[in-house]
C-alpha cells in the first residue's frame, strides 16, 4: 500500500495550497465536460454523422474507435515525455490541443480526415483526467481522495445529462458538425479556468520519463488496467448503439433520443457519487459490487428495448455502472508507488481501449445478425469478463502479501537469531 504521501501525488513541490479548493475543482471538471461531450456525443450523433459523410452506421462507428486509440496511446505517451512539465502547464497545453483537434473535427471534408482529427482529438484526454485527478486529490486528506477524484469526473458524467442531449439536439437542429464546434469552444473556456484557478506547481526534482515508466513493471498496475479495459466495454457495447436501438427496436422519434441518452447520464452521475463514497470505505468490494451490477443491468437491456419506459429504467441502470472509473482511479494511487502520473493517465487509457473493444464486439454482433439488443449481451459478458480479472488480482494481492508477511518475520527471526 502507498504511503500518503503517494495519494493522489501529493507533492512538496506545490509553493501553497489554493485558496479556494472548489473552484479549483470547478476549473478542472469543466475539462471534463468538455471531454465527455464529445466523447459520449459523437456516438449519439452517429446516424447524423455517418449520413453526412456518405458512410454507413457500423463503418461510422470506426470514428469512435479511432478517438478512444488516440486515449490508449496518447495517455501513456503524453505523461512519460512530460514527465517534467509542472501539472498547470500541462493542463493547460493539453485542453488547447483538444480545443484544435474538435474544431477541425467540425471542418471535416470526408470519412478518412474525420479519422485523422477524431484520433488527435483523443490524445489528450487520458493524460488530462489523469493529472487532473492528481491535482484533486491532493487538495483533500487521503482519506477523502476517491471523492475529490470524482469531482473531476463529475464534469464527465454532468456532461452525459446536459452536454450529450445538447449537442445531440445542436447537431439535430443545425447540423452534426455544430457538436463538434461547441466542444472547442467548452475546451477554450477550460483552458482559461485552469490559467485563472490552478495551483502553481513545480516539477518533482527527481521527475523523469524512467522514473513513470517504472509504473509498467507493477503487476497490480496491469491488473487494474484490465478491470477497466474489459469490464468497462460492455456500458459502451450499449451505449454506443443505443440511438440507433432506441429508434429502430423501441422506435421511438428521434427527439426522445436525447431524453434517454440524459438518463444515462443521470444514472452515471449517481454512480460516480455513490461509489467515491463506498471506495473510500471499501475499495476493491466496490468495484466488484459495481461490475456484478453492470452484468445485471446489461443483461436486462434485450428484454427492456421494445418498451421506452423500461428501456430508459434499464439505461439508467447501466449509467449508474459508469461509476467504476473512481475506485480504479484511487487503486492506481495506491499500487502505482512514485510513477502516479503514467498510472493516473494509463486508466484511461484502459477505459478508451473498453471505448473500443465494446463498440467493436457490439458491432460485430450486429453485423452478424444477432439483432440491435443483442449489444446487451456482449456488454453483460465484458462486465463478468471484467470481474474475472478482479478475482485475480484479489488473489495476487493476497499471495504477494502472504509473502512479504513470510519475508518479514524471516528477518526478525534472523535479528532475534543474531541477538
Amino acid at each position: 500500500m502507498a504511503s500518503a504521501g503517494h495519494h493522489g501525488g501529493m507533492r512538496a513541490e506545490s509553493q501553497a495550497a489554493p485558496a479556494h479548493p472548489g473552484l479549483v475543482l470547478l476549473a478542472l471538471a469543466m475539462g471534463g465536460f468538455a471531454i465527455g461531450t464529445t466523447e459520449f456525443a459523437t456516438m449519439s450523433l452517429l446516424p447524423y454523422f455517418a449520413r453526412g459523410l456518405g458512410i454507413d452506421e457500423p463503418t461510422a462507428g470506426h470514428v469512435i474507435s479511432v478517438y478512444a486509440l488516440g486515449v490508449v496511446v496518447g495517455a501513456p505517451v503524453i505523461a512519460v515525455l512530460a514527465a517534467r512539465l509542472s501539472r498547470r502547464t500541462l493542463l493547460i497545453g493539453l485542453m488547447a490541443v483538444f480545443a484544435a483537434a474538435n474544431v477541425a473535427s467540425a471542418f471535416s471534408p470526408s470519412y478518412g480526415w474525420m479519422l485523422v482529427f477524431r484520433f488527435l482529438s483523443g490524445l489528450p484526454h487520458g493524460a488530462y483526467f489523469g493529472v487532473a485527478a492528481l491535482v484533486a486529490a491532493s487538495l483533500v486528506p487521503p482519506q477523502r481522495r476517491a471523492q475529490a477524484v470524482s469531482r473531476t469526473m463529475l464534469g464527465l458524467t454532468v456532461a452525459t445529462i446536459v452536454g450529450v442531449p445538447m449537442a445531440n439536439w445542436i447537431g439535430q437542429a443545425l447540423g452534426w458538425r455544430w457538436g463538434f464546434g461547441v466542444v472547442g469552444l467548452l475546451a477554450l473556456l477550460t483552458v482559461l479556468l485552469v490559467w485563472i484557478f490552478a495551483p502553481n506547481d513545480r516539477p518533482h526534482p527527481d521527475a523523469s520519463p524512467l522514473r513513470e515508466l517504472g509504473a509498467l513493471k507493477r503487476r497490480q498496475v496491469w491488473l487494474t488496467l484490465g478491470i477497466g479495459a474489459i469490464g468497462f466495454g460492455g456500458m459502451f457495447a450499449v451505449y454506443t448503439y443505443v440511438a440507433s436501438t432506441l429508434m429502430e427496436v423501441t422506435q421511438v422519434s428521434p427527439s426522445a433520443v436525447p431524453v434517454v441518452l440524459a438518463v444515462f447520464g443521470a444514472g452515471m452521475t449517481v454512480g460516480t457519487l455513490v461509489s467515491a463514497w463506498a471506495a473510500d470505505r471499501a475499495l476493491m468490494p466496490t468495484v466488484a459490487f459495481i461490475l456484478l451490477w453492470s452484468a445485471g443491468s446489461l443483461a436486462l437491456f434485450p428484454f427492456a428495448a421494445g418498451n421506452v419506459w423500461l428501456v430508459s429504467v434499464v439505461v439508467f441502470m447501466i449509467g449508474c455502472g459508469g461509476g467504476l472509473g473512481t475506485p480504479l482511479q484511487a487503486r492506481l494511487m495506491d499500487v502505482a508507488e512514485d510513477a502516479q502520473t503514467l498510472a493516473a493517465a494509463l486508466n484511461h487509457s484502459a477505459f478508451n481501449a473498453a471505448n473500443a473493444l465494446g463498440p467493436w464486439l457490439g458491432g460485430m454482433a450486429i453485423a452478424a445478425g444477432l439483432g440491435w439488443t443483442s449489444t446487451g449481451w456482449v456488454g453483460a459478458a465484458l462486465a463478468l469478463g471484467g470481474l474475472a480479472v478482479w478475482a485475480v488480482a484479489m488473489l495476487d494481492d493476497r499471495i504477494t502479501s502472504r509473502a512479504a508477511g513470510r519475508a518479514a518475520d524471516a528477518r526478525l527471526a534472523e535479528a532475534c537469531a543474531g541477538d
